[in-house]
């Protein structure tokens, strides 16, 4: 099971703001305005974010993960990133 994000711990805690400590909700409001302060907006058009959309649920990732994870495999497959390939036929050290 995946973590709530932030907005939907912040959703959370605003319905039921009487209930939620001062210690959680400081530590959410500065997670928040951090997320907020290091966050880049990508516009897409509208068949890219369909697209997006429908791969996020698949891999049930969020798109800001999927967007990662897009890229990673891109530039691995473009040589821009190394590759980390396992070696089946070599000696390994530990137990498996």
């Amino acid at each position: 099971m995946q973590a709530p994000d932030m907005p939907t711990l912040l959703e959370d805690a605003a319905d039921r703001i009487a209930d939620i400590s001062r210690t959680d909700l400081q530590i959410m409001l500065r997670r928040t305005a951090l997320l907020a302060r290091n966050s880049g907006s990508i516009a897409l058009d509208d068949d890219t974010e369909e697209a997006l959309r429908n791969i996020s649920s698949e891999l049930v990732l969020t798109r800001e993960d999927a967007i990662r994870h897009i890229i990673r495999v891109w530039m691995e497959k473009n040589t821009y990133l190394p590759v980390h390939d396992l070696a089946e036929d070599g000696e390994v050290d530990g137990n498996g």
